[in-house]
């Protein structure tokens, strides 16, 4: 099963780029995919992340916004 992290991002957010850098290595110890959806494509998501980017999304409908660690990651991959 191919799982998914989502990231919504922005273009030009340096922490959106910090929270890519946490990511990586979790990614590839799990086998997980990281998909990056920038916010300013579409007006609702603009709307509802806009001031909290970087945000990770789950599959399972979890959240956590910025600022996070690759632990906490982790733990919601784990929960």
């Amino acid at each position: 099963m191919d799982q998914v992290i989502t990231l919504y991002t922005g273009a030009n957010c340096h922490l959106c780029e910090q929270a890519k850098a946490l990511l990586y290595p979790l990614l590839s110890e799990r086998g997980l995919r990281l998909v990056e959806i920038d916010i300013h494509q579409n007006e609702q998501l603009k709307e509802q992340y806009g001031i909290r980017i970087p945000v990770v999304a789950l599959t399972n409908g979890q959240e956590k916004g910025w600022p996070f660690t690759a632990a906490q990651i982790g733990r919601l991959l784990d929960a």
